[in-house]
């Protein structure tokens, strides 16, 4: 019976989904009686910060937003954006006769409906329905066979987010006094950043080793064609049977790992050369071998996001939200799996494009099917493949752009998975010849050819390497047997270095994650995300490259938090949450050992959170809180060789040489982007060589001040020296004038009169015909224009001082470029923030000047001016507004509501009515455990009541790790 016949009898029924789209493409598949609409992720989460607990919370609840002493019972409240929403759902379900919780079949999915079922509190039958793609037939199949809530999934995720939780907000604390402010720290997040530290460490320790050999080009003497070529080009194997050493017997100090092998230096390698030059050489042996390539296996989430990676260019990230809105509009299946299964259905549509598009000669005789790889998969979904029971192809979808390029690539690699496989014959060909001084040498050439595609004419995977060679690549060589002789046409001389393992890019850091078995495979978009957000991480075309701060924050962990982010003790911790989650273990015996060390001895491997040295074997409140062993200075302190050393400050990186105050003391900063393999003794010389301290250029004529060009934390710079006694602080306080030097200047050749010409900037260049005032400023992003709120680009620096009001007004003239080239320059920048690590810059706004760093906006005081203003300055009125807007806003929201006296009576009615019917609903979801339903009810509580709130969705929730 369809949904449309069965609401007729059945009355009206309210589906929630996640999201917007997903509503839409799932609206237009059911009668009118359904009415679907979505909660926008999560509606609920754990606190953001003690503002958000309920006031009834106190000591560390607040802090947590977990009851660490009462079994580990979070605090959950009402996310601030969802109580429109939430208010919406309640209205649409009092008006319907039953409650379709369509969220993500995986473990957030099925925690977000329960958050639903909890807050919503129906009167109404409830049920789960679930699918993994959105076609009609899928999402009539799912409206028709719904099932229960699985509270062992909701479990797993409570678990896991608790435990998140109390991991970030006891160690990252740590960071901020150690290391620096606003960092943060996390149980996948963390490890990942080691990760890609160790692989630096392992550049910086590598030693490069030269080795030397010969190619040899051999001709066959006779003529030939495609499919037998005339020549062949072999690589000199071995001399008088001795392998000659290649890149892979050196170890990472440049040394040979074993004395079995000959080290060919150049003048070694010339001279056999030139003995060879007319020796006589033969085929000694060939080597034919069957080729047989299977298809890869269907896409699952993070074998998605590395082949988009290589052959798409997209970040893990971007893959993900591509993918996403391709399954929300029905092309694609759920996209979070750690299946490579296609249904019968699908199998039945791979099989029909193969014989249509290729022929009946690429189809197997059977079906073939792929085992899962992946330990204790969370989802039982199908593997990431075109939805429906006819598969659409590329064309036929209408999609562009990313959306085009994933489906394609997706479609692709579903239907090769049931292609035949590619077959050949790979061949080795040994040729040897006798040297003028007695040696014997032999070369080596590898040939392969494919003599039928099969899946290849569909698919062929990418490689993280750019040099490796693909699986369709052929390498055709002459036909020869043992005996035939051959003629060497050319003999080069050819020279090699080892060169330091790859870094990671985001394509083998997901591949390296997953491997190791270190967190899910359906967060690493979000943790890579997270590390390269954070600073931690930074690109250099694909390749992640660690700062110089995620080295002092490793190394501050691995010290004194190691077990924490040691690679098995992460992968055990996974086990322990997949026994929790299959119902083995149980969740607060386990979260007691990790967190305060003490339970019994089933709790697994959280009783091994201590730290590296051996000095702590118990919980991880116990480690967060004996903080005197870690020295913050030597942490963040890194030798570079010859008495300097690499500091990691609280703004950024620098070498020193000497301890400050002492006579030699040197001090230089280092650029943000360096990598740090690339800090060599000689760069760290360089830098310390470099024009520091005051340079005197002379008085201005007009004040008499003195005028000094120094080099800053953002550049060089000039400034005046205001006469002693002139007011700092207060209503009348003089601040010094200063002025970035241009590109085009540097601290040893800028003059007196330069400087003076800086610091007269802005320029006013005229008014326009309203009487708008024109000037010309520097800023951030070069020399620009502006009048009023309306700014413009210039060409050249030297235009602040020569350009006139006519050609000002020609260029206002101009049609205004819209999209990011017409973004409003800034008044003024002035660094990076301590707290939000975000770049903090002074711009003109409705109400004037004001200062922010994307997120946090604070006004300029009476006081305070754009040219005078200094980060400190910046700095401390951001810090006064985070510390005074929540408070505000609170302030307000009470006096708007204040005429409404009976509202505080009818919030505590609700929250009793709320606490009393969480049992209820707890038990229609047959919740496992009484105990644990009861804490929840009072967690329902606790939210119904309070009007506190939390920022995250459902994306922040799911990059918790």
């Amino acid at each position: 019976m369809s949904p449309t016949s069965e609401t007729a009898h059945g009355g009206r029924r309210l589906v929630i989904v996640e999201s917007p789209a997903k509503a839409k493409t799932i609206k237009g598949y059911l009668g009118p009686g359904y009415v679907v609409e979505a909660s926008v992720g999560h509606i609920r989460d754990l606190p953001n910060g003690a503002a958000e607990v309920p006031e009834k919370y106190t000591g560390e609840v607040r802090r947590l937003g977990v009851d660490v002493e009462h079994d580990f019972q979070p605090i959950y409240v009402v996310n601030a954006d969802k109580k429109a929403q939430v208010r919406k759902l309640k209205e649409l379900l009092a008006e319907s006769d039953e409650l379709y919780l369509a969220t993500d079949e995986d473990r957030e999915g099925e925690a977000i409906a329960w958050h639903l079922q909890e807050v919503l509190k129906p009167k109404v039958p409830v049920h789960r329905m679930v699918f993994h793609e959105i076609t009609k037939d899928a999402i009539r199949a799912a409206v028709a066979n719904p099932r229960e809530l699985n509270t062992r999934m909701v479990d797993a995720q409570e678990t896991r987010r608790i435990l998140d939780r109390l991991y970030g907000y006891e160690v990252s604390p740590v960071l901020w006094k150690k290391v620096m402010r606003g960092l943060s720290a996390g149980r996948v997040q963390s490890v990942a950043t080691r990760l890609v530290v160790e692989r630096e460490r392992e550049r910086i320790a590598f030693r490069s080793a030269e080795y030397w050999d010969l190619t040899g080009t051999f001709s066959t003497g006779r003529a030939g064609d495609a499919s037998d070529p005339s020549s062949l080009v072999a690589r000199l194997n071995a001399v008088d049977g001795r392998r000659v050493a290649q890149g892979r017997d050196f170890g990472p100090d440049g040394r040979l790992k074993s004395d079995q092998v000959l080290h060919l230096d150049e003048a070694n390698a010339r001279a056999l050369a030139a003995a060879l030059e007319n020796a006589s050489f033969s085929v000694r042996s060939v080597e034919s071998k069957p080729y047989r390539r299977s298809p890869y296996a269907p896409f699952r989430t993070t074998t998605l996001q590395q082949e988009a990676s290589r052959k798409l260019g997209f970040g893990a990230k971007s893959t993900m939200q591509v993918a996403q809105k391709l399954y929300e509009n029905g092309f694609i299946t759920y996209m979070r799996t750690d299946s490579t299964t296609l249904s019968d259905t699908a199998v039945s549509a791979a099989r029909a494009q193969v014989t249509q598009l290729y022929g009946a000669s690429y189809l197997p005789d059977r079906p073939r099917t792929y085992a899962g790889k992946v330990k204790n998969a969370q989802e039982a979904h199908e593997a990431i493949r075109p939805s429906g029971d006819r598969f659409r192809t590329p064309a036929e979808t209408g999609l562009t752009g990313d959306q085009f390029k994933l489906y394609e690539l997706i479609w692709k690699r579903t239907v090769a998975s049931q292609m035949k496989d590619a077959v050949g014959n790979s061949v080795t060909v040994k040729i040897g010849g006798r040297s003028s001084d007695g040696r014997d040498a032999e070369f080596s050439a590898s040939g392969k050819t494919i003599t039928f595609h099969g899946f290849m004419k569909a698919y062929v995977e990418g490689a993280d390497d750019p040099n490796a060679e693909l699986d369709d690549r052929e390498r055709r060589l002459p036909q020869v047997a043992e005996g035939d002789a051959l003629s060497a046409e050319e003999l080069s001389v050819d020279g090699h270095a080892t060169k330091p393992p790859a870094r990671y890019t985001e394509a083998s850091l997901v591949k390296e994650l997953e491997e190791r078995e270190i967190g899910r495979p359906s967060t690493y978009a979000s943790i890579i995300g997270t590390i390269l957000d954070r600073g931690y991480v930074f690109k250099k075309g694909t390749a992640l490259v660690p700062s110089f701060l995620s080295f002092a924050v490793v190394n501050l962990l691995e010290t004194h938090f190691g077990r924490l982010v040691d690679y098995d003790f992460t992968a055990k911790m996974e086990d322990d949450l997949d026994r929790i989650a299959q119902g083995e273990a149980q969740a607060v015996p386990w979260l007691r050992r990790f967190y305060f060390g003490e339970g019994d001895d089933n709790a697994g491997v959280a009783s091994g959170a201590g730290n590296g040295d051996g000095d702590h074997l118990g919980g991880l409140k116990e480690l967060v809180t004996d903080l005197g062993a870690i020295d913050a200075r030597e942490i963040s302190s890194f030798p570079v060789g010859d008495g300097i050393m690499l500091r990691v400050g609280r703004y950024g990186p620098y070498v020193e040489r000497g301890e400050k105050d002492e006579e030699g003391h040197q001090r230089a900063d280092v650029p943000e982007d360096l990598a740090p393999d690339e800090l060599t003794v000689e760069y760290a010389e360089e830098l310390l060589a470099k024009p520091s301290g005051d340079f005197e250029l002379g008085a201005d004529p007009e004040s008499g001040h003195q005028i000094v060009a120094k080099d800053g934390r953002y550049g060089p710079y000039v400034t005046e020296i205001l006469p002693d006694g002139t007011p700092k602080t207060g209503k009348n306080a003089v601040r010094p004038r200063t002025a970035s030097l241009f590109k085009s200047m540097s601290l040893d050749t800028v003059t007196l009169a330069d400087a003076l010409k800086l610091m007269s900037l802005p320029r006013v260049v005229g008014t326009d015909a309203e009487g708008v005032e024109i000037t010309a400023q520097n800023g951030r992003y070069g020399p620009y224009l502006k009048k009023g709120t309306d700014s413009r680009s210039l060409e050249t620096e030297d235009q602040l001082f020569n350009i006139t009001l006519d050609e000002a007004l020609a260029i206002y003239a101009q049609p205004k470029q819209r999209g990011r080239a017409a973004a409003k320059p800034p008044l003024k920048e002035l660094g990076t923030d301590p707290v939000s690590e975000r770049p903090v810059v002074v711009k003109d706004g409705r109400f004037g000047p004001y200062v922010t760093d994307g997120e946090t906006n604070a006004t300029l005081r009476t006081d305070d001016s754009v040219e005078t203003i200094t980060p400190e300055r910046g700095y401390e009125l951001l810090a006064e507004k985070r510390a005074k807007g929540p408070a505000k806003k609170t302030a307000k929201k009470a006096v708007k509501k204040a005429p409404a006296k009976k509202a505080p009576a009818k919030k505590a009615t609700t929250a009793k009515k709320a606490a009393a019917k969480t049992t209820t609903a707890k038990t229609a979801a047959k919740k496992t455990t009484a105990k644990k339903t009861a804490a929840k009810s009072a967690a329902s509580s606790a939210s119904a009541s309070s009007s506190s709130s939390s920022a995250s969705a459902s994306s922040s929730a799911k990059s918790g790790e």
